[in-house]
């Protein structure tokens, strides 16, 4: 039989059959395969499908014969036999691992069971199908009490069973006739009459009755298991290995495509022998840094195709040379470490405050050929300083980003191959001319939303502000990885306040990422009695104004912003004249510093916190001067 012939021709084979192969560990999965990808509603639907004896697509399969062709894994949780490989499993992974898994009940965050409407007895539980489905329950550890886990119900067979609820396990595949009936007798003991009860027997027979109901019940959704079809092409032992590969890659991209990565491993996998997973968990092992700032798979793939040239796109991606991807693995992961120790100093820490993510490869790959000592490291790192901030600013990634970051890094590489290079040069760098993209004004800055959402100028406006430390203002510490963890969004001017003069409040400059120590709901407060009440900081006023000035924030304003009369909150048009003035005023304060910073650091400088705020108080001089500021 030729190949065609053969993997042509789909071959019926039931689950039953399926089973046994995976549990000799007969069958495996090369390991250029993708993981596990199947949610909880696609494995519920798969099973669903088996229940209700419905047709299913064909898998496809590679005969092993002698010796395996790719290195090869086990279907997750699947026992490890180590015994003679007959089969790779190419096409239908997230189906018979759906199917091995159900059929252990082994999912950590949820259990799967069949309902049978005859034998639901409670309502109003949540549970209630018209006809015999698959239902799946979240599940979650107890605290005090490790391996067991809530609700506990879901594992007391007489609450499931009141609930029409059967652990879809007890139709695994195989001589189980026994555990069935142990579980049957669990879940029914509690129904049997005492023996003095007038009619004992009575009552006993109708409870034999459902229990042979639910036996016939269960026998029959075992057989329907077992003997359903899951049909498979099979490529023959003289099948290739890049054939074999070339038909995986096709028939996943003509049906259910694969990412970008899920191509890529499989590329990788023929070209150079290497498995594009083991190499990127290698590196995320040895730097967890790497893998704060969001997808690390294609900031990899990015980056290396920026390295040989390639746009970071999909097109370039797939265009690159796999073999010197490999080869040049430790240059990869190097200029990756580095590009996440200079976002650390920059002290953005991770995506949720990355004001724009093709910054990363782009800077990565200039890495790659930066020294990492010397003069030219200097010149280099104060371009690429502009170059991020710059990106942060400017519209420029807004569209066509993949395309634009191309363009920034080829001009940035032709800057640093010059060794010799100086601010006029900068303009050659599309991101850099000022021309054609500026940065903002006061005005556009003092509109940017709340930087929590996926804002470019919001988040770049937070990221000002933790530039210069963000000291807590609880407990003094400066702004880290790990300290963003406890940090929460905070309306420096409270957002009730506002809202009480309509006067909009979630915009980046009324934002400070602070350490909240109550969760009381303090209400319409002053600003600075709002963050006294809010976070327990210490009385000493020196200490606090310090602390508020590194998020850029002036102790000063905040202490005149009181909206009291007589001990009494003012309202209605006062309040709103007043509170949109000292709002107003606060916005200008704060964008005039953001305005100040950002026009620094985009042109690659570093600036201190006091000299920041002496540039921005010669302004205020001079602008009340009538003079012109620079």
């Amino acid at each position: 039989m030729t190949i065609l012939q053969q993997s042509s021709k789909a071959q019926d084979r039931s689950l039953g059959d399926w089973y046994v192969q995976i549990t000799a560990g007969s069958i495996k999965l090369p390991r250029f395969q993708r993981f596990e990808a199947w949610d909880r509603s696609r494995v519920a639907g798969f099973l669903n499908t088996v229940i209700q004896n419905l047709p299913v697509g064909v898998t496809l399969l590679l005969q092993v014969g002698d010796a395996e062709k790719f290195i090869s894994r086990y279907i997750a949780t699947a026992p490890e036999t180590g015994q003679r490989v007959t089969e790779h499993l190419l096409d239908g992974q997230q189906r018979l691992t759906a199917f091995w898994r159900a059929m252990q009940n082994n999912y950590e965050g949820e259990t799967y069971y069949v309902y049978l409407p005859e034998f639901d007895r409670k309502d109003d539980d949540g549970v209630d199908y018209e006809d015999t489905t698959v239902h799946c329950q979240a599940r979650w550890p107890k605290k005090d009490e490790p391996g067991k886990r809530y609700p506990v119900w879901a594992d007391v067979p007489a609450r499931c069973l009141e609930r029409g609820l059967v652990p879809i396990d007890l139709l695994c595949p195989g001589d189980h006739g026994k555990r069935v009936e142990e579980w049957i007798a669990q879940a029914t003991q509690e129904l049997e009459p005492a023996d003095d009860a007038p009619d004992a027997l009575a009552q006993y027979r109708a409870l034999e009755r459902q229990r042979q109901a639910l036996r016939k019940s269960l026998n029959d959704l075992r057989e329907r298991v077992t003997h359903f079809n899951l049909p498979f092409l099979s490529l023959p032992v003289s099948t290739s290995a890049d054939v074999a590969l070339r038909v995986f890659v096709n028939m996943n991209t003509n049906s259910k495509p694969l990412t970008m990565y899920d191509l890529t491993v499989a590329k990788v996998e023929s070209s150079a022998g290497a498995s594009l997973h083991a190499l990127q968990e290698a590196t995320e092992g040895r730097h967890v840094e790497l893998t704060h700032y969001g997808d690390l798979s294609w900031t990899l793939l990015t980056t290396a195709a920026l390295m040989q040239g390639k746009a970071p796109n999909k097109s370039g991606v797939g265009s690159m040379d796999m073999d010197l991807l490999v080869k040049d693995w430790g240059r990869l992961e190097r200029a990756l470490v580095r590009t996440a120790h200079f976002l650390a100093r920059q002290h953005i820490y991770d995506e949720q405050r990355l004001p724009t993510n093709p910054v990363l490869a782009v800077i990565a790959a200039c890495y790659a050929v930066i020294p990492e000592d010397g003069d030219a490291l200097g010149r280099a790192e104060q371009l690429l300083r502009a170059y991020l901030w710059s990106s942060f600013f400017t519209t420029r990634y807004e569209g066509a980003a993949a395309t634009r970051a191309f363009q920034d890094h080829k001009a940035l590489t032709e800057l640093l191959s010059k060794g010799q290079f100086g601010a006029a040069d900068y303009v050659h760098v599309p991101v850099l001319n000022r021309q054609n993209y500026p940065l903002p004004s006061r005005d556009q800055l003092a509109r940017a939303g709340w930087p929590k959402s996926a804002d470019r100028m919001a988040r770049a406006i937070l990221a000002v502000s933790l530039y210069f430390g963000a000291w807590d203002f609880a407990d003094g510490l400066p702004v880290s990885f790990n300290s963003l963890r406890t940090r929460e969004y905070h309306h420096v001017f409270p957002d009730a306040l506002l809202q009480e003069a309509g006067i909009e409040s979630s915009l980046a400059l009324n934002c400070a990422l602070v350490t909240w120590r109550t969760n009381r709901h303090i209400g319409r407060k002053d600003p600075l009695k709002y963050l006294q009440d809010r976070v327990e900081w210490v009385d000493d006023e020196h200490v606090v104004r310090q602390r508020l000035q590194t998020h850029l924030l002036d102790f000063d304003a905040l202490r005149q912003a009181t909206y009291e009369a007589d001990g009494k909150p003012i309202e209605g048009a006062l309040l709103e004249t007043k509170l949109r003035a000292d709002f107003s005023s606060f916005l200008e304060r704060r964008a005039r510093l953001v305005e100040l910073a950002a026009g620094v650091l985009a042109d690659g400088k570093q600036i201190a916190l006091a000299q920041l705020l002496e540039m921005a108080d010669e302004q205020a001089v001079a602008l009340a001067g009538g003079k012109e500021m620079p």
